[in-house]
């Protein structure tokens, strides 16, 4: 900018006295090189602040795909090698990577700032400790020489509640992805606010080079214009757009930073793309691992046994529920569904079961019409369902019925699955209440465990706002019911 200044200066002190001009051009280039200096400051901060936040942000999800696949594969793995004799419980390394997970979701959570995100951790963490109970019981019970099949029966609530640690973490990855395309969209505000801060600058210019004769004009003007066009082009969203480095010294840094600030955010832009498509894959094998497998083996038999008999009409029957099923399992990866859609995921697998089972089993399932679009967390029915099914109507001798109903209250979802069967004592009733609302650390008998999982599900994606009640009258039947607060989309 040194020649550039002379020039008008000898121009001046030519044509005017030095004593009052001087004084004016000095004041002149004093706030010319301040306006000068404000846009690459600007930048500088905004760009190294945004930076700092999206660094934040890519870290956490690496960080949380790694952590999920230790989730994954780590504990399951060593638990395995526990049970199946290949290693003592004291040998193993599954409080390391359990103590490894908590303190990892810690630094995660202390590094993430968007309050709802902080939210999905600290439920994670929630169930970090019951899968720790878990384990801690799987050590008794080794300890005592329990039979494997009963410790089995705990490594596979541990995986369980490792696949359950896993979608949380996936739902917390999705959530930094997009609060990382609002801190995107933030960028592209600074960058519009950035080129109304050098149009007003360039005005100025242009006054002074009025003043100060064209070459001053020719020499600034330019290189201002070009970084005008680029910032506009990347407000518009040209991430591939680059400005030459301009003649001008000044404008050297703040070319430079608009350039690495474009190129950076195409690159974060892609990477997180790529991200999510590797996390998409991941929620979909998670979801598939929750078809329970004795249900999958049975109505295969099914269908082998009816294609056999030469039963083909109810061989595509059952074939078309299985396919629905499935379907509804998945959900296309989301943990949420409506109320329709559940619903018709029970009626899939009460028409394959009373297949199986025609000669004691009958179903009716009801709904209000209002309530079909209302979004619930999938899969909550049918364990109770296959509860009802298996350890009520199984144990009565003659045919049964179960009857499924849904209906709003006071702002309410609520569902009930009711079955005629065999029924419980009170006291019975009591201690399966007692087991399920967590007084116990894991439940004493194997027919609750669908029970015990929808209950703790609940408490945990409803913040234990709703629970599971049961009543029941021995040799009458059971109902199981719970309320749902309604909720328009999730």
């Amino acid at each position: 900018m040194t020649r550039l200044f002379h020039l008008p200066g000898r121009i001046f002190r030519s044509s005017l006295k030095t004593s009052s001009i001087r004084k004016t051009i000095q004041t002149s280039y004093v706030i010319i090189i301040i306006l000068m200096l404000i846009p690459p400051v600007i930048s500088l901060a905004s760009s190294w602040f945004q930076t700092l936040r999206y660094d934040r942000m890519i870290t956490n999800v690496s960080r949380t795909n790694r952590l999920n696949q230790i989730v994954e594969a780590d504990i399951t793995n060593e638990l395995w090698d526990i049970v199946a004799g290949n290693k003592d419980f004291p040998e193993g390394k599954q409080y390391g990577i359990i103590e490894g997970i908590g303190m990892s979701l810690d630094e995660i959570y202390e590094n993430t700032q968007v309050v709802e995100n902080r939210r999905l951790l600290e439920v994670a963490g929630r169930a970090m400790d019951t899968l720790t109970k878990y384990v801690d019981l799987l050590g008794a019970q080794m300890e005592n020489d329990y039979l494997v099949t009963e410790n089995e029966k705990i490594l596979d609530e541990i995986r369980g509640v490792a696949d359950l640690v896993s979608e949380i973490l996936q739902d917390f990855i999705v959530l930094e992805i997009e609060s990382a395309a609002d801190t995107n969209e933030n960028i592209k505000k600074i960058a519009v606010i950035l080129s109304a801060i050098q149009i007003m600058i360039v005005l100025f210019v242009m006054m002074f080079a009025v003043l100060a004769q064209r070459s001053v004009t020719g020499s600034i003007n330019a290189p201002i214009r070009e970084l005008e066009n680029l910032s506009s082009q990347i407000a518009a969203g040209n991430l591939s757009a680059r400005a030459d480095i301009p003649d001008v010294k000044e404008l050297d840094n703040l070319t430079r930073n608009l350039n690495t600030m474009a190129e950076k955010i195409s690159e974060l832009i892609e990477a997180n793309i790529q991200e999510q498509k590797n996390l998409q894959k991941s929620e979909m094998k998670a979801l598939q691992a929750q078809i329970t497998p004795h249900f999958l083996y049975n109505t295969l038999d099914t269908i082998i046994w009816l294609a056999e008999g030469k039963q083909y009409d109810q061989v595509i029957s059952v074939t078309r529920n299985f396919s629905s099923f499935f379907r509804t399992s998945l959900n296309k990866g989301r943990e949420w569904t409506t109320v329709k859609d559940e619903l018709e995921h029970i009626r899939n697998y009460l028409t394959i079961q009373k297949i199986r089972y025609r000669d004691i089993l009958d179903f009716s399932i009801e709904s209000g019409e209002n309530m079909n679009d209302r979004q619930m967390l999938k899969l909550l029915l049918q364990p109770l369902v296959e509860n009802a099914l298996y350890h009520g109507i199984k144990n009565k001798r003659g045919q049964g019925h179960l009857s499924v109903k849904g209906w709003q209250e006071n702002g309410h979802l609520c569902f009930s699955v009711h079955d005629d069967g065999i029924g419980m004592t009170a006291e019975r009733l009591t201690d399966i209440q007692t087991q399920i609302d967590g007084d116990s650390e894991f439940p004493a008998v194997n027919d609750i465990y669908g029970l015990y999982n929808v209950n703790k599900r609940l408490a945990l994606y409803y913040n234990n706002k709703a629970n599971l009640h049961i009543t029941s009258v021995y040799k009458e039947g059971t109902t199981v019911s719970f309320r749902l607060p309604e909720m328009e989309n999730v």
